[in-house]
């Protein structure tokens, strides 16, 4: 199966030509380069990406759903989404594409462990994802992790959403569990390093608490649609 490393990235040069070098040992990469303001694009093609620009900055989710158009463009089957900042490390894309290749599961997730967070990362993330596994009705080990292989017709799935920030990963997680497709996880190392957030604490948890409501209604009614073509 062709797979492609998805990177994609906002202000990120002071990590990007390593993790792209390291990436490429495995996978060709591609870097989509969210309006940075800094020189991420120029250090990333140096490092020998492919690099997409789109500008201005659109967040996210609107990075991701252009690198999705990109590896569906060039024939790829999947794409193994990893961030720009050193938080992922490129050595264990062969884990998740062996998974693939065993259980050819439509979205892999890479989890990580909340206990070796910092306190307040640690602190959202387990918040998170209670609420969202509420949200879901099963547990999600993990839906904030961007570290994670997305299969073609998920991707395909995915070009018309609608979430272009990091929500747009919760929506990743609804559109594969309520299409019925393959959901696996596979266990990564947790890297902090004082890295700078990109993400804004107030709108992200507003947005957060949003999309969660919205998952919960939306899995309810076509739960209800189910049940009423059953009868």
């Amino acid at each position: 199966m062709r797979l492609l490393a998805l990177i994609p990235a906002y202000n990120e040069s002071a990590a990007i030509q390593q993790v792209v070098k390291e990436t490429q040992r495995h996978l060709l990469a591609l870097v989509v380069d969210d309006g940075s303001k800094d020189n991420t694009a120029l250090l990333a093609e140096e490092a020998g990406a492919t690099v997409l620009v789109q500008v201005p900055n659109q967040g996210k989710g609107a990075a991701l759903r252009r690198g999705f158009a990109y590896a569906l463009e060039n024939g790829y089957d999947g794409v193994i989404a990893l961030d720009g900042d050193g938080q992922h490390d490129p050595a264990e894309i062969p884990a998740f594409a062996k998974l693939f290749e065993m259980e050819q599961p439509d979205l892999i997730i890479g989890y990580r462990s909340f206990d070796e967070m910092p306190f307040w990362r640690w602190l959202g993330n387990n918040l998170g994802f209670r609420v969202f596994s509420w949200a879901m009705g099963t547990r999600i080990l993990d839906n904030q992790s961007g570290y994670r292989l997305t299969s073609k017709r998920l991707m395909e799935r995915l070009l018309a959403g609608k979430e272009s920030g990091y929500e747009f990963e919760m929506e990743e997680i609804v559109s594969c569990v309520e299409a019925g497709y393959g959901l696996a996880w596979t266990p990564i190392r947790t890297i902090y390093a004082g890295e700078a957030s990109h993400i804004r604490p107030i709108p992200h948890i507003v947005n957060f608490v949003r999309v969660a409501w919205q998952t919960k209604m939306r899995l309810r009614r076509a739960a209800g649609e189910r049940g009423s073509t059953q009868t």
